[in-house]
């Protein structure tokens, strides 16, 4: 396990324009996906509330990357809103999700091979710069100024998951529980108010995912980062959510705290495989 985050490192995530701790960040509204003649999504709504860890859950084929790709604007419902930090939707372009405070990581990992992990962790502060690229090319007073803050930001990143020694190494280079790690690193440097995460645990060893349990949980203390999580692992997602929701086919077929879902008999025969008590 790792040591908690040093006391003196600032950490930050974007205002959530007044949303109190336990009030909706997020709410998901009937949503409804097809792609052809094959339903996704059936008509499902969940909230996630600022401040948790809210866990998406099911059997392969649920549903469940779908609606991350929903809530990110990388799909467009054919029916259903999304309401996030009090403005309501239908659709929207991943660009404006990034710049209005969501960021993923991805269930195959999505990073630049060749590129540091300095410089895949700068990727993610895009959205948080002001100047043009004319201003950086030239790389002088103010783009310079804020070329630095960023540079400051993405080293308390890397101080926080302890990737100090392979700051400078091309990720492609990089074990694959690094890799995640990284891939991590650079959603934070997005400083998002809800972040998504898509499996972060698959193909870890038991090491690796205590780490990164470790990591998540601080993500969401220490930065206060609203978390919304897909994972597998049933151990994992008890112990870190406040919340979990299930999908099956596409439908919602439980949602409530961790032993609310453990126990809802309609989730232990889809999914959990628990028998009946009385089989």
């Amino acid at each position: 396990m790792n040591a908690p985050i040093r006391p003196d490192t600032q950490l930050h995530t974007r205002a959530d324009d007044g949303i109190a701790t336990g009030d909706d960040l997020l709410v998901t509204e009937n949503i409804s996906l097809s792609f052809g003649g094959v339903r996704a999504i059936a008509d499902i709504s969940f909230d996630v509330k600022k401040g948790e860890i809210r866990a998406i859950i099911g059997p392969n084929g649920a549903g469940k990357t779908s609606m991350l790709n929903v809530i990110n604007g990388f799909y467009h419902p054919q029916q259903g809103t999304i309401t996030f930090r009090g403005n309501k939707r239908r659709r929207m372009r991943p660009h404006e999700a990034a710049n209005q405070g969501i960021a993923r990581t991805f269930q195959n990992i999505a990073l630049f091979g060749g590129m540091s992990t300095l410089d895949n962790l700068m990727t993610g502060r895009i959205t948080l710069m002001k100047r043009n690229m004319l201003w950086h090319a030239a790389w002088f007073g103010p783009a310079q100024r804020e070329e630095i803050e960023h540079r400051e930001a993405v080293e308390q990143i890397i101080d926080f998951l302890e990737i100090e020694h392979i700051r400078k190494t091309p990720v492609g280079r990089l074990p694959y529980g690094l890799q995640k790690r990284v891939e991590l690193g650079r959603a934070l440097a997005a400083e998002p108010a809800l972040l998504l995460l898509d499996e972060p645990m698959a193909g870890m060893n038991l090491e690796e995912k205590e780490d990164m349990s470790r990591f998540i949980l601080d993500v969401n203390q220490q930065y206060g980062t609203t978390i919304a999580l897909i994972e597998h692992d049933m151990g994992v997602v008890m112990d870190l959510s406040d919340r979990v929701v299930v999908l099956d086919y596409g439908r919602k077929i439980g949602d409530g705290t961790p032993d609310e879902v453990r126990n809802n008999q309609d989730v232990i025969d889809a999914y959990l495989g628990v028998p009946h008590e009385d089989a």
